[in-house]
């Protein structure tokens, strides 16, 4: 089985079990949902989940989700999962439309521009704002920050592993 990164627990929160999870993910308020599965995974171990938890209690605050699992009610108990990560199953994956991407889907993507020469990989997509930023790595120049807009990203093919771009004036200086 295959899982997805939704988030990462950074912190414990008071001395009931609740922990601070750092979100990596489009749907937050879904993934975190009372009731949902996650699984939790060891920093030293990402290929099998440790345990499957249960959320008990959630709620944002901030930039973050304070979660309290079921069967995890004292700080003794989840002080240990501190930089573990949170998966769900592919399962749990739901489709997307066709102009919508997982972030996993993006990262790694051959960017290129419309005549053809090669300007990257994706390594990362940053959310600052109104649209979804992607982090073109690009060899012996800075990163390439393209905008996630119809006017810059032309076509996406998963299947061929690349992106086409037009770079607007002003993208690439």
């Amino acid at each position: 089985m295959q899982y997805y990164k939704v988030g990462t627990i950074v912190n414990t929160h008071g001395i009931q079990g609740e922990v601070k999870v750092m979100p990596i993910t489009d749907f937050p308020e879904e993934r975190f949902k009372v009731g949902n599965q996650l699984f939790l995974f060891s920093p030293k171990n990402d290929k099998t989940p440790m345990q499957k938890l249960k959320i008990k209690k959630s709620r944002q605050q901030k930039q973050v989700y304070l979660l309290q699992f079921v069967d995890l009610d004292s700080i003794n108990d989840v002080e240990k999962y501190k930089q573990f990560d949170l998966k769900i199953s592919e399962t749990d994956r739901k489709s997307l439309d066709n102009d919508e991407f997982y972030y996993d889907d993006i990262i790694g993507l051959e960017v290129f521009d419309e005549e053809g020469n090669r300007l990257g990989t994706v390594s990362e997509i940053l959310s600052p704002g109104a649209n979804d930023v992607w982090v073109v790595k690009r060899v012996g120049k800075d990163d390439l920050l393209l905008p996630y807009i119809r006017q810059v990203v032309k076509k996406v093919d998963l299947d061929k592993q690349r992106i086409t771009v037009e770079l607007l004036e002003g993208l690439d200086s």
